[in-house]
């Protein structure tokens, strides 16, 4: 029951992280134009490399323990305040490196120094505390909070391309008070530390465990922005956070559940709960098949004439881009499940790191043999490698650790259906003009085409659902 209010819970903050976007994107990429997305884009690639050096895998790390130690509230309490102090310490590192940084820059000193506000923002940062505890009513709140506050301010102050680092510093700013907002809650949950013996060593190294995995991730996220950034312009890295951020925000709803099913898979594995543990993976595994699948085959259909209604034609460019990086869609939905959930949560950390390190490598020098020629698409297609070759890793190690694992089998069915639902939307996309009537419209037959064709198939997520449909009318 607990899973399935934090599910709830989440998954309303995630329709909400959907429904902002969907306002604001169309304004700001219409206000600040193609150059000035573009800006924001390039120069908080390069902020997120000092946050991620900051952060040291503190977050993952903390989930992870807490999660663990829940039920001692003395020993989660001094993990708690060691974690607190050994991220202070690496974020006023990181912010020192980030002034030294500033000191050789020419371009856009003060987006810069409106993007580093994200830097302090970190030592503030304590989901991972809410995380573990499976409270995420409370991060849930925070998070509403905040956006309801940045996009108010954004409609407000956001004014004309010349407005790019009153946007940065909106986004910076609301993240702040977010971060801040979360401790008038620990109260509940932690004791003072003056009570207290703090450790530091173990978690120092617990959390360099998990900062490995997190600089590749960040890699093959941040960089290809970076390196458009440098190689083909910032236009470009606009072109290519425009689509990146439309395959996210399609994906927000389906990692809800993976963010959810976190901490209580460690917290079986830690009670050596096996079967549950396999059982919670299998269920994971075929909910986010099924989404993430159909949402990568609806944007890749509609995406030349969304591209446009959305963004505006300044933006046409991502309505060649999408459809292709649509692809990493399903890929992050089973490495995410594969590696965060399962791989991460059961201390096989090693693992992920091998496979996030492995991408991150092919998306580097994808990027630079690729950009030169491809420019966006370059960066695009680099990207889809590197999802593709985590997934497969993950997939091998995952399938090691569980005798006769069986996680991907069937997932063909979700396959056929949407490279079927695809062809079918896109022969009607072209037909139809790029409203937002159209799009509805073929947003509604997508799924049920899609939905259709499961159930011929019968596949196990639509048999799934009919048969707990058929069991509460026999019930009724």
């Amino acid at each position: 029951m607990k899973i399935i209010k934090n599910y709830l819970y989440n998954t309303a903050y995630q329709l909400f992280a959907i429904i902002v976007p969907l306002i604001t994107t169309p304004y700001i990429t219409r206000t600040l134009g193609s150059t000035g997305v573009g800006v924001y884009a390039y120069t908080n690639s390069v902020i997120q490399y000092f946050v991620l050096f900051g952060s040291i895998g503190i977050s993952m790390y903390g989930n992870r323990l807490i999660a663990f130690d829940r039920d001692n509230n003395e020993k989660l309490s001094e993990d708690f305040w060691s974690l607190v102090v050994i991220r202070t310490v690496t974020i006023v590192i990181a912010y020192v490196a980030f002034i030294v940084y500033l000191v050789f820059v020419r371009e856009y000193r003060n987006e810069y120094l409106y993007q580093s506000i994200q830097i302090v923002a970190v030592i503030f940062d304590i989901s991972w505390l809410f995380m573990g505890l499976e409270d995420f009513k409370r991060t849930v709140l925070r998070s509403f909070i905040v956006k309801l506050f940045s996009t108010i301010a954004i409609f407000v102050f956001v004014r004309d391309p010349s407005s790019v680092g009153v946007y940065i510093l909106i986004l910076s700013v609301s993240t702040l008070l977010g971060n801040i907002l979360l401790w008038s809650h620990i109260k509940s949950f932690v004791i003072s530390p003056r009570r207290l013996t703090l450790t530091f060593n173990k978690h120092i190294l617990g959390s360099l465990k998990l900062f490995v995995p997190q600089i590749s991730m960040q890699v093959y996220l941040v960089l290809n922005k970076t390196m458009l950034g440098s190689i083909d312009g910032v236009k470009s890295a606009g072109f290519y956070e425009n689509s990146d951020k439309i395959i996210k925000i399609s994906l927000t709803v389906i990692t809800a559940i993976v963010t959810v099913m976190m901490p209580r898979m460690a917290n079986t594995f830690a009670k050596k709960k096996f079967d549950q543990l396999h059982n919670y993976l299998y269920q994971t595994l075929d909910f986010v098949s099924f989404a993430s699948i159909l949402l990568a085959a609806g944007l890749a259909a509609v995406a030349p004439t969304f591209s446009i209604w959305f963004m505006g034609e300044s933006f046409s460019e991502t309505g060649r881009l999408i459809p292709v990086l649509a692809l990493i869609g399903p890929m992050i939905a089973w490495s995410t499940v594969l590696g965060s959930q399962f791989l991460v949560m059961t201390r096989r950390e090693h693992q992920f790191t091998i496979s996030v390190t492995v991408g991150a490598i092919i998306n580097v020098l994808a990027n630079i043999l690729l950009i030169k020629n491809q420019g966006t698409m370059g960066a695009v297609i680099a990207t889809v490698l590197a999802e593709t070759c985590i997934t497969l890793i993950d997939l091998f190690f995952v399938s090691k650790a569980i005798p006769n694992f069986s996680g991907l089998s069937g997932k063909w069915k979700y396959i056929l259906a949407g490279a079927m639902t695809f062809g079918i939307i896109r022969c009607i996309n072209y037909k139809l003009p790029g409203t937002f009537v159209s799009l509805l419209f073929q947003g509604v037959i997508c799924v049920i085409v899609y939905f259709a064709i499961c159930v011929a198939t019968s596949s196990s997520f639509t048999n799934t659902i009919i048969r707990t449909i058929k069991q509460r009318k026999a019930t009724n």
